[in-house]
C-alpha cells in the first residue's frame, strides 16, 4: 500500500511540473521556471502609431490578429519613444545608452565592440543562466557585411547585416560569420530561423527577432499571408499604402506561426514585447501625421511609436501613459531574466508596470543627426522641446497640440510656459554632459 501511494505521489508531482525545462537537481523532476521566463523580443522596422492597430493615428489598418492578441492581452504603451531612425534605436536598446555616448546617432554609424550588450550583460549577472539569439535585422556595423554579431557576446546570430534589402526575395543571409545568397521570402525565413532556434534550447531563452519588415522596398508578399489582394509588382506612381500594409500583415503571419510553434507550456513562461523601431515612412504617412512628421524627423510621428507587452507576469492590461524610452529596455529585459539592478546607463527598468501602476520617468529624451546637425529634444509628458546644435527650437504643448501644429516659440509665452522650457533646457543640460 505505501508502494502504491509513493508511486502515485511521484505521478502527481511529475503532471503537475511538467510544464518548465528547468530540473532540480536533488530529485531530478522538472519544476516551473516562474523566475525564469523567455523573453521574445519582436522588433517591426519603419512601423508607426498610423499603421497598427490600438491608436487612433491613421485609418488604413492592417489585419494583424497575432500583433492585436499581444496588446490586447497585455499592455500597450501610449508614450514609448524611440530614436526616428533605426540605427540608433538598436544601440540605445542594447546598449541602454543614449546615442551621443556611443556614436550611433545616424543610420550607418558603427556600434564599438567595446560596449557591453544587453546579452553580454545578461550573462554576467545570471551566471549564463539564458541563451541568446538575434535573428534578422543587425544594422549596428555599418555596411561591413563581415561582421558576426556574435562577436558582442550574442550566442547566435542570424539574418541581415545591413539596414535593407534590394528585394525581399534576393537577399544576403549573414550566419555563422558566412553569407550566402538567399531567395526566399526573408520574412519567412527570419521566422523559421527563430523558430529552429528556439526548438533547440534547454535553457531560459531571449531572442531578439529584428524583421526588416514593412521596411521598403514596397513588394507583394506571398498572397497567402496578407489581405490586400492580388498586387501587381510595385512600380513608381502606384500607391504604396496596400504593399506596405501587405508586408505588416505577412509579418503577423509569421508572427502567428512562431506563437503556434512554441509550445504552450513554454510560451506561458514567455514574456513577449513588440515595437516599432522609428516612425512610419513619409511615402505612406497617414493622418493626422504628415510625410514631414514621421521617420527621419523628431516629432511625434518619428519617435512615439507602438510597444506591447503581455505574457508570463504580465497581469496589467489596457493603455499605460508612462514616458519610458527605447533606453529603457535594456534594465527592463536585464531585471526580467534576474538582473537585480532596475537603473543602469540612460535605462530605467519599467517591469514593475507589469503588475502595478507606477510612475517610472519625469523626462524622456530622443535624438537625431539631420544632415550636419545634432539634434535633440526632451518632453516631461505635457510640453517638449526640439533643438538643435545651431540654436534652432521648437517647443509644443502635447496635451493640448499632441501633433504638433502650433509651436508655442512663434508667440509670447506664458510664466508657466516659460518655466517649462527652462525646466526643460536643465534637464537636457544635465542628460548631454
Amino acid at each position: 500500500m505505501k508502494k502504491i501511494k509513493s508511486v502515485l505521489l511521484v505521478s502527481i508531482v511529475l503532471v503537475i511540473f511538467s510544464c518548465s525545462k528547468d530540473t532540480n537537481e536533488n530529485t531530478g523532476i522538472e519544476v516551473p521556471n516562474t523566475e525564469s521566463p523567455n523573453v521574445l523580443f519582436i522588433i517591426a522596422d519603419d512601423l508607426g502609431k498610423d499603421a497598427i492597430n490600438g491608436f487612433s493615428e491613421g485609418t488604413i489598418k492592417p489585419n494583424t490578429p497575432n500583433i492585436d492578441a499581444i496588446r490586447n492581452n497585455g499592455i500597450s504603451f501610449s508614450n514609448f519613444w524611440s530614436n526616428p531612425t533605426c540605427s540608433p534605436t538598436r544601440a540605445s536598446i542594447i546598449t541602454g545608452k543614449y546615442g551621443y555616448r556611443t556614436g550611433v546617432k545616424s543610420v550607418g554609424d558603427e556600434l564599438s565592440i567595446s560596449e557591453t550588450t544587453l546579452q553580454e550583460y545578461i550573462s554576467t549577472q545570471t551566471n549564463n543562466k539564458y541563451a541568446s539569439a538575434i535573428v534578422g535585422k543587425w544594422h549596428l556595423s555599418g555596411y561591413n557585411s563581415a561582421i558576426n554579431p556574435e562577436t558582442f557576446g550574442i550566442d547566435y546570430y542570424a539574418g541581415l547585416i545591413r539596414g535593407a534589402v534590394d528585394d525581399y526575395y534576393q537577399w544576403q543571409l549573414s550566419e555563422d560569420g558566412a553569407t550566402s545568397q538567399n531567395t526566399e521570402y526573408i520574412t519567412e525565413v527570419f521566422t523559421d530561423l527563430s523558430i529552429d532556434w528556439i526548438n533547440q534550447q534547454s535553457k531560459p531563452w531571449f531572442m531578439w527577432l529584428a524583421y526588416n519588415a514593412p521596411h521598403t522596398p514596397f513588394h507583394a508578399p506571398p498572397s497567402n499571408m496578407h489581405s490586400q489582394g492580388n498586387l501587381p509588382t510595385y512600380n513608381n506612381g502606384l500607391d504604396p499604402i496596400p504593399y506596405y500594409i501587405a508586408a505588416i500583415e505577412a509579418m503577423d503571419f509569421q508572427i502567428g506561426r512562431l506563437l503556434d510553434d512554441i509550445p504552450e507550456d513554454e510560451r506561458n513562461n514567455t514574456i513577449i514585447i513588440f515595437i516599432g523601431d522609428n516612425g512610419t515612412p513619409n511615402q505612406v504617412a497617414q493622418s493626422p501625421y504628415s510625410s514631414a512628421t514621421v521617420k527621419n524627423t523628431l516629432y511625434q510621428g518619428g519617435v512615439n511609436v507602438p510597444m506591447f507587452i503581455s505574457g508570463n507576469s504580465v497581469s496589467r492590461s489596457g493603455i499605460d501613459n508612462n514616458l519610458i524610452t527605447s533606453t529603457d529596455l535594456f534594465a527592463t529585459i536585464a531585471e526580467i531574466t534576474g538582473s537585480s539592478t532596475n537603473e543602469i546607463h540612460d535605462s530605467k527598468s519599467f517591469k514593475s508596470l507589469f503588475t502595478e501602476s507606477t510612475s517610472i520617468r519625469d523626462y524622456q529624451y530622443s535624438e537625431l543627426v539631420d544632415g550636419a546637425d545634432d539634434e535633440w529634444t526632451i518632453s516631461n509628458g505635457t510640453y517638449k522641446l526640439i533643438a538643435n546644435s545651431v540654436g534652432m527650437e521648437e517647443m509644443y504643448n502635447l496635451v493640448n497640440d499632441p501633433y504638433e501644429n502650433s509651436n508655442l516659440l512663434n508667440g509670447p509665452l506664458s510664466t508657466i510656459e516659460q518655466n517649462a522650457k527652462s525646466e526643460l533646457e536643465t534637464e537636457l543640460t544635465n542628460i548631454r554632459n
